[in-house]
């Protein structure tokens, strides 16, 4: 039991778990959608879209939340307003903003005499130097992830099912396409300082992924990949403690590593079912 529970009687693995139960949550909530959505081009744009806003912030000394809120923000309107182009296909726009942005974060970062730290920081997150104020922000985050995720779930599903429909029922779709960006992109601005922009994507996509074959309805895959997202950071946190390796990588790759095998799971079971259906047929006759 020691060598299970030893790593989170520290207390800096204790904040790194805290936190990564919390991005877990807030990545559930906006993965969901993002999955259903396949919108994880948009998510993997959106994550590396905040490069300027924190290299400007990490230039001036400033707040790298405020930079990456307002570079989320940017790309948010980016977003919403190139997709209400009639001739630009949305994969196009997204794809302009994402090489845009990316490039101009690393002009700015380039400028600083700490550019392979800074952009290093940026890229994977440091989940082992959480603080408690880095708590209290994820907490107001998961509030309010989940106050958007309660209050917009009626329009967030038509719209992912038939974006018509919603339309004729009078939700507003594009108001709540816009919201759903937003919703975005506060998972991966309140995440990316824990596990990097390369790896918010891990528990972003992989446990709603993961989800999908085992859960019923929306909220089921919602309240199952935070079960999935937790069940990866404590595992990963376990792993990085006693392999040495990097903690929000390992956590990223674990949550990657469960979404393998539920489809693995979940695909035997179909084929078990099959055989059990075979037989049963072959039986009455």
């Amino acid at each position: 039991m020691e060598w299970l529970t030893g790593p989170f009687e520290v207390t800096f693995v204790q904040r790194a778990l805290w936190g990564g139960m919390l991005v877990s949550a807030i990545c559930a909530l906006a993965g969901t959608w993002v999955v259903l959505r396949g919108m994880a081009f948009l998510g993997d744009a959106m994550s590396h879209g905040l490069l300027p806003g924190v290299a400007l912030a990490a230039l001036f000394g400033g707040n790298l939340l405020v930079g990456a809120l307002l570079s989320a923000a940017v790309m948010t309107a980016g977003v919403t307003a190139l997709g209400r182009t009639p001739r630009l296909s949305q994969d196009t726009g997204i794809g302009l903003l994402f090489v845009g942005m990316l490039s101009l974060g690393v002009i700015i970062v380039s400028r600083s005499q700490s550019f392979a730290v800074d952009l290093t920081g940026f890229l994977f997150g440091d989940v082992l130097a959480v603080r408690e104020q880095d708590l209290v922000l994820l907490g107001v985050a998961l509030l309010l992830a989940l106050a958007v995720s309660v209050l917009g779930h009626r329009a967030f599903l038509a719209l992912t099912f038939d974006s018509r429909k919603a339309q004729t029922l009078g939700l507003r779709p594009r108001l709540a396409h816009a919201v759903l960006l937003g919703l975005l992109a506060l998972a991966i601005v309140a995440s990316f300082h824990i596990v990097g922009t390369l790896l918010v994507l891990g528990l972003l996509i992989a446990p709603p992924a993961a989800a999908l074959p085992w859960a019923r309805g929306v909220r089921g895959v919602m309240a199952l990949a935070a079960l999935l997202g937790v069940t990866a950071t404590f595992g990963g946190l376990l792993l990085s403690w006693h392999l040495s390796t990097a903690a929000g990588a390992t956590i990223s790759a674990l949550a990657v590593s469960l979404f393998f095998l539920s489809h693995l799971a979940s695909a035997l079971r179909h084929r078990r079912r099959a055989r059990l259906l075979g037989a049963h047929a072959a039986a009455t006759d």
